[in-house]
């Protein structure tokens, strides 16, 4: 699995790479099972901290498919906002340096 630049500069712990999964796919929803494994999180670590995550409202559960609770990033809450915001630009700073440093050695 690949490191987006945001993980790349911040770490690679669990609550991040599961923030990091549910920015880039913010269309879709997903259960816990499938955050858990697309993310590259274990399912019992993920466990640990979502709730927390569901408390502060960063994610939001937006239906019910069979036995399956499907979430997404709240995208309402401002704090999410801002966040989000602060990952896209970290992501776009990340890639214009490698762009700049592709073009010097070049």
């Amino acid at each position: 699995m690949e490191k987006t630049a945001f993980l790349e500069i911040f770490g690679d712990s669990p609550i991040l790479r599961a923030l990091d999964f549910l920015i880039v796919t913010e269309d879709f929803d997903y259960s816990m099972t499938d955050i858990a494994h697309l993310s590259g999180v274990g399912y019992s670590t993920l466990k640990l901290f979502w709730a927390k995550l569901e408390e502060s409202r960063i994610v939001s559960q937006t239906r019910i498919v069979g036995k399956a609770k499907m979430y997404k990033l709240n995208l309402a809450n401002p704090i999410v906002k801002k966040f989000r915001d602060f990952y896209w630009e970290t992501t776009k700073r990340s890639i214009r340096e490698g762009v700049k440093e592709s073009l010097v050695t070049a």
